[in-house]
């Protein structure tokens, strides 16, 4: 029975991660009605999700680490309150600085205790089918935009975008919290391999040490380095595409609608790629799809029709839907569930770097150059360079190996 908890944990977090990530990540369509009503440039709203990317990816660490110490609910609920308040602030803001600190300091601030956190739990509650939990679990950020997208635009042709963003926080707290009640800790005999489980609850020094030990170890490098390239890529046509196929001709839910379509193609690209983990091999799948997103990225030079839109957001969802859960599954193949929070959390920090640069550098180009086209050649050749570095990853130790601490040397 302590073991098919596990599934309910992967169905809580599918749901924090739908809400929390769509709120966060619903912006984009923001970005025209504030910037008619506000005077307010591109570059300075989309700077907003720059101060965000930055703040969740030093909050990520230092909420991992603290996953590691007292659990992943008290983290997810905390950081729930603090999204809520951080999007009302920022609804009710007229000058861009104090909507930049809101926006990117609260709700970037919250953004970073659901991933690692979440992550870190899951992979202690499997064995088995680890690729597949993960990717259920992120399936939610996959539904998040058929869900939560199409209702902010609504809500904004309806509402305005302030009042719009101000129900979104309150949605947004009010389902998060019953959802991270179900979350806890996995009991031992899932969190270890029985050569591990006597590692499980280390004195405090030694999990500090496999820590520090950990993110020093060239495994952690190459994770941290891929996944920072591969966000690096995918951000700035995230962030952007709505507003350039709007550009395009398309209408503001049709060109918010491209969301959904990515949405869909990510639910099958997670499962898809989930299962080819767990068959495959994690890294043979991440190599396949950082190939796949760079090749889709470069594409966009070429589109201005919204069924092309469309047939790019089926590849590209495919493609980074199914990519990003895996780095979660490849750090558990090196690292010791003890730590895992702490290396999550140290990955994700460095991946919301990469995050950071997309929002605002594919603004400062359109507002330079007056096309969108630079952001998508210079995000193409930033994904290649993520294909490239996964090819270092080393293939990790057989679980009997002695490891360094906690780490497969």
């Amino acid at each position: 029975m302590e073991r098919h908890y596990g599934w309910v944990i992967v169905a809580a977090g599918a749901v924090i991660t739908c809400v929390a990530m769509g709120a966060m990540f619903a912006l984009p369509v923001y970005l025209q009605p504030m910037a008619d009503e506000t005077g307010w440039t591109r570059a300075g709203i989309s700077g907003a999700m720059t101060v965000g990317f930055i703040v969740m990816g030093v909050a990520g660490f230092l909420w991992g680490t603290l996953t590691d110490r007292i659990g992943a609910r008290p983290v997810i609920m905390i950081a729930a309150v603090m999204l809520g308040a951080g999007l009302f602030v920022a609804s009710r803001a007229t000058d861009l600085f104090v909507f930049q600190m809101a926006y990117g300091g609260l709700v970037g601030a919250s953004g970073g205790a659901f991933f690692a956190p979440l992550m870190a739990t899951t992979v202690a509650w499997f064995d088995k089918h680890r690729s597949l939990a993960v990717s259920l679990v992120s399936l939610g950020a996959g539904v998040a935009p058929m869900v939560v997208t199409p209702l902010a635009t609504l809500l904004i042709e309806a509402q305005g975008w302030r009042n719009a963003m101000a129900i979104t926080a309150v949605i947004a707290t009010v389902l998060i919290l019953p959802a991270g009640l179900l979350v806890r800790r996995a009991p031992l005999a899932a969190a270890a391999t029985p050569l591990q489980a006597s590692d499980v609850a280390p004195a405090a020094p030694s999990q500090r040490s496999d820590a520090i030990a950990a993110l020093r170890s060239p495994q952690f490098i190459v994770l941290a380095a891929t996944f920072f390239l591969c966000c690096a890529a995918h951000s700035g046509p995230i962030f952007h595409t709505v507003s350039y196929a709007m550009l395009c001709g398309a209408a503001p839910l049709a060109a918010a609608s491209i969301y959904s379509v990515e949405g869909v193609a990510g639910l099958f690209g997670r499962l898809i790629f989930g299962v080819a983990a767990d068959r495959l091999g994690v890294k043979k799948v991440i190599i396949a799809g950082l190939a796949l997103q760079a090749a889709g990225i470069y594409t966009y030079i070429y589109v201005s029709q919204l069924n092309h839109f469309y047939m790019l957001a089926l590849v590209l969802g495919l493609a980074y839907g199914g990519v990003m859960p895996l780095y979660s599954v490849l750090a558990r193949d090196y690292f010791g569930p003890h730590v895992m929070g702490t290396v999550l959390g140290a990955a994700t920090m460095t991946s919301s770097i990469g995050m950071a640069f997309g929002p605002v550098g594919g603004g400062w180009l359109y507002d330079t150059y007056g096309t969108y086209h630079w952001l998508y050649i210079a995000s193409a050749a930033v994904g290649l360079a993520a294909a490239v570095m996964a090819l270092a990853f080393p293939p990790p130790k057989p679980r009997d190996a002695a490891p360094l601490g906690a780490i497969p040397a």
